[in-house]
């Protein structure tokens, strides 16, 4: 039998409008009231029929999260940090992939869904601003990701640049002198080249150079790509002594060719990845890497989009940096240095 508003009124000795207040978590009620209803509730059982209450308020109850690699981990644990995230607010999180398809993208924004969802998440790689530009659909739509769209919508990103030059300098930092980048793009990808420039700034303020042989473009950003890429510095006769890769699976394909050559990591050569995924805290040897804060990620781009909704914001779009450490591991460190379990690591912002 299911609980209703009024069965919890009764036993509490409230009415069903102070239930309700407290159910909807409204600021005015009093600790000592709001504990007594949740008594009520907890004994009852009482559950919401959260799709009601959404659908009062004219919603769905519904966020839609459009991602380009669903493949890809880091795509993997950023979609549970929404879920997580919209869960906290009582809404379910409906997964687009568009395979950074910008025919796919465009669909997406332009609200093909729009009847089923509140609000969209969108990671775009290939979108162009023209594509936004004119969007006629207005659910509200939060951006994630380093591009920059000059438009009026809420845009939430780490500082590339920034992340880049921090693991660079802490190679620099190390002894490092030859450091290689692999994944910079062939096409255009707007993280792929934000993270080469902090690479390029940071050689540049040590009075290195910043040596284009050292750098290895790849269509695609997986363990292969690495794994293809470092064969390719390798055989054009380079050694250098360290490696930034572009995300943590094409550094541990970059790791594994280095191992089947005979090169030791960190020893004979340094690497470090992006991303900080759980897969590279457990191999042979543990990933150093940069470490976006996913969670807080996925807690603004949700916030973003219940506030949008609410009213709570104003005409202007907001522009929110999430914040990124580096997370030292046996990559860089090397096993006695670090000398602590593989799962661990020290973190620098």
């Amino acid at each position: 039998m299911r609980v209703s508003l009024k069965d919890v009124a009764a036993h509490a000795g409230v009415s069903i409008k102070t239930v309700s207040n407290v159910v909807n978590n409204y600021q005015h009620v009093t600790p000592a009231m709001r504990e007594r209803v949740q008594r009520s509730i907890d004994v009852l059982g009482y559950r919401p029929n959260l799709a009601a209450r959404h659908l009062r308020k004219g919603r769905t109850g519904i966020i839609a999260l459009a991602l380009p690699e669903l493949g890809n981990p880091y795509f993997a644990e950023l979609a549970a940090a929404v879920i997580d995230a919209a869960a906290a607010h009582d809404y379910i999180v409906l997964l687009d992939h568009t395979g950074g398809r910008r025919e796919q993208e465009i669909l997406v924004s332009q609200g093909f869904r729009a009847r089923v969802i509140d609000g969209l998440i969108l990671s775009p790689i290939e979108l162009e601003t023209e594509d936004l530009r004119d969007r006629a659909e207005n659910v509200p739509l939060v951006l994630l990701g380093e591009r920059d769209y000059d438009l009026p919508y809420d845009h939430i990103a780490i500082d590339n640049v920034a992340a880049a030059r921090c693991a660079v300098r802490h190679l620099l930092g190390l002894g490092r002198r030859e450091i290689a980048f692999i994944g910079a793009r062939r096409g255009r990808s707007e993280p792929a080249q934000l993270r080469v420039r902090g690479w390029r700034e940071e050689l540049a303020e040590a009075g290195l150079p910043a040596d284009d042989g050292l750098v290895a473009a790849t269509d695609g950003w997986g363990h292969a790509d690495g794994a293809a890429a470092m064969n390719r510095i390798l055989d054009s006769g380079r050694r250098p002594d360290a490696v930034f890769a572009y995300n943590d699976p094409m550094a541990i394909g970059a790791m594994r060719v280095l191992h089947e050559r005979g090169l030791r990591v960190p020893e004979d050569i340094a690497v470090v990845g992006f991303d900080d995924v759980v897969e590279g805290r457990f191999g042979a040897v543990t990933l150093t890497s940069v470490s976006p804060d996913k969670e807080a990620i996925g807690r603004l781009a949700v916030e973003s989009v219940l506030a949008r909704l609410g009213g709570d914001e104003g005409p202007q779009p907001r522009r929110v940096r999430a914040d990124h450490r580096l997370v030292e591991r046996e990559s860089t460190l090397g096993r006695s240095t670090l000398g602590r379990a593989a799962t661990g690591g020290t973190g620098r912002g």
